[in-house]
C-alpha cells in the first residue's frame, strides 16, 4: 500500500511538471507579445523572466512588466529596463558682475575719451556725471553697459 502511494505521488508530481511550460515556450509567447517593442528584450530561465532595454518612462516600464507577468509559466519578473535621463539644457552662462575696483578701472578707460564726463562706481552702480554731446551719449552708454555693471545711473547734461 505504501509503495502504491509513493508511486502515485511521484506520477502526480511528474504529470504536474510535464504540464508546466518550458522556458523556450514562455520566451516565444513573450516575444510575440512584445514584437512591436524592439527596444525591449526578455530572457527566461527556470520561469524567471528578465527584462532589459530602454523604456520611455516609468509607466511604460510597469506596463511591460505586467505584460510579461501575465504570460503562463512566468514565476517572477526581473525588470532591468533603463529610463534615459531627459535632455536638460545647460544653464545659461552666469552674468559676471565685476568688482567695484575692476569696474572703476574699466570705466575710467572708457570715459577717458569723452571730455567733460566723470564716473563713480559704488556697489556695482556706475554713476555718470558731467556734460556730453548728444552724438556721444549712445556710444558711451553702450560701452559702459558692455562692462556689465549692475546699473548705469545717467546724470549727464546733454549739450
Amino acid at each position: 500500500m505504501k509503495f502504491k502511494s509513493i508511486v502515485l505521488g511521484m506520477s502526480l508530481a511528474l504529470s504536474l511538471l510535464a504540464c508546466t511550460p518550458k522556458d523556450a515556450d514562455i520566451q516565444k509567447e513573450i516575444n510575440a507579445k512584445l514584437a512591436d517593442t524592439p527596444e525591449i528584450q526578455v530572457t527566461v530561465h527556470e520561469g524567471v523572466a528578465t527584462i532589459v532595454g530602454t523604456c520611455n518612462d516609468e509607466a511604460f516600464k510597469k506596463n511591460i512588466e505586467r505584460s510579461v507577468k501575465a504570460v503562463k509559466g512566468v514565476k517572477s519578473v526581473v525588470n532591468n529596463c533603463q529610463i534615459p535621463e531627459p535632455n536638460v539644457e545647460p544653464a545659461a552662462a552666469a552674468v559676471i558682475i565685476n568688482s567695484d575696483a575692476d569696474l572703476d578701472k574699466s570705466v575710467g578707460k572708457v570715459i577717458k575719451s569723452y571730455e567733460g564726463v566723470s564716473a563713480t562706481v559704488v556697489g556695482g552702480v556706475v554713476t555718470l556725471s558731467g556734460e556730453i554731446k548728444r552724438s556721444q551719449l549712445q556710444p558711451l552708454i553702450q560701452s559702459i553697459q558692455e562692462l556689465k555693471p549692475q546699473k548705469v545711473d545717467n546724470k549727464l547734461i546733454i549739450k
